[in-house]
């Protein structure tokens, strides 16, 4: 009995351990989304910059609240996007992929473009 225990408390180690790496590969990758660029125009209603990526939620002119996700913070700097470059209230235009749930309003940004200014997250990315 107690070398089945142990086996099962070590089972469920080994499990714990990969699920975040799990998680993060389908989340962090390409994957969830379609491979087909959309626009998405709006009005910026929140803006974290917190890890593992920064994420911004936009009102669409239907009233639907999307969640676009931006890439990395480092590369997110890169790309000329702060905290600071943006406010809630701003007008709006993000190119990116949106996810493969039709239903779910979320999508993964390559570029967005606030006040005429363009921040490429992902410029190898962005279709012509």
């Amino acid at each position: 009995m107690r070398m089945e225990r142990r086996a099962a408390i070590l089972l469920m180690a080994a499990a714990l351990a990969l699920a975040p790496a799990i998680t993060a590969q389908a989340h962090h990758g390409w994957s969830w989304a379609e491979d087909e660029q959309t626009q998405l125009e709006g009005v910026i209603e929140s803006i974290s910059m917190s890890p593992p990526h920064p994420t911004l939620h936009v009102r669409d002119a239907r009233d639907v609240l999307w969640q676009v996700d931006l890439s990395n913070p480092r590369q997110t700097d890169r790309s000329g996007f702060t905290g600071d470059s943006a406010s809630v209230g701003d007008a709006i235009t993000v190119i990116g992929n949106r996810s493969l749930d039709a239903s779910a309003a979320h999508m993964k940004a390559v570029r967005i473009t606030i006040g005429g200014r363009n921040y490429d997250l992902y410029p190898e990315r962005i279709a012509d």
